[in-house]
């Protein structure tokens, strides 16, 4: 392509995002494809902008927005896409959390510390699976993750607008709709985590054979 890489598992749109040529350019993937590939500093800057409104507003860190815009319109890999948004979310989480909640007293601080324990671990298992799994398994597992919330929120949109007097239903009805959707959504996130426990379990000897060897387990990125 006409950045010197292979545009196996890229989209129309970020093929002409990569050629766009503003400088400063940006090089990524050089383990994925020779040469890696680039994109213009300008547009990770105005996709920044979009994450650090999401961060702000719904306290998200904006990762349900920066995995498909790396993915489909950066052209990351999806182990690059990973470890990036991970490291991002620390610091448009964090600054987001300090400057807006914290000093008017809406963080819940032991509460915060507890899930940040358990994520350590969750981090781990999880940044070790995604050597041995493809990625677009890991797309699609986040796809599918994406439409459960979708369905979840919508789900109580009904007790919404019944509240506003716009339309009318029964109590049990209404009650009945959120909680499918709630139960859709944990069966989803549960499936999700046990896959990706099932997959770091199976694949152990796999991923303690790469570090004794110091060389990482790279998976061809398909479309």
């Amino acid at each position: 392509d006409a950045h010197g890489g292979s545009s196996t598992g890229m989209t129309g749109l970020s093929l002409k995002v990569q050629n766009v040529n503003i400088p400063p350019a940006i090089r990524f993937d050089e383990d994925y494809v020779p040469g890696g590939r680039k994109i213009s500093g300008v547009i990770v800057a105005l996709g920044g902008v979009v994450v650090g409104l999401l961060a702000a507003i719904m306290g998200v860190g904006g990762g349900f927005v920066t995995f498909p815009m790396f993915v489909y319109v950066f052209g990351v890999s999806s182990m690059t896409t990973v470890g990036t948004d991970i490291l991002q979310i620390i610091f448009t989480a964090g600054i987001a959390a300090v400057s807006q909640y914290a000093i008017y007293g809406y963080v819940f601080y032991s509460l915060a510390m507890g899930m940040l324990l358990g994520s350590l671990i969750g981090i781990q298992v999880g940044a070790l699976t995604t050597k041995v799994v493809k990625g677009i398994h890991i797309r699609g597992f986040y796809a599918v993750s994406i439409l459960a919330g979708f369905i979840n929120r919508a789900a109580t949109l009904p007790k919404k607008l019944v509240e506003l007097e716009v339309i009318d239903m029964s109590k049990p009805v209404v009650n009945g709709i959120e909680s499918a959707g709630n139960v859709i959504f944990w069966i989803v996130v549960s499936i999700f985590a046990v896959w990706v426990i099932g997959k770091f379990i199976v694949n152990i000897n796999t991923l303690r054979g790469e570090e004794d060897h110091a060389a990482p387990v790279l998976v061809k990125e398909e479309a």
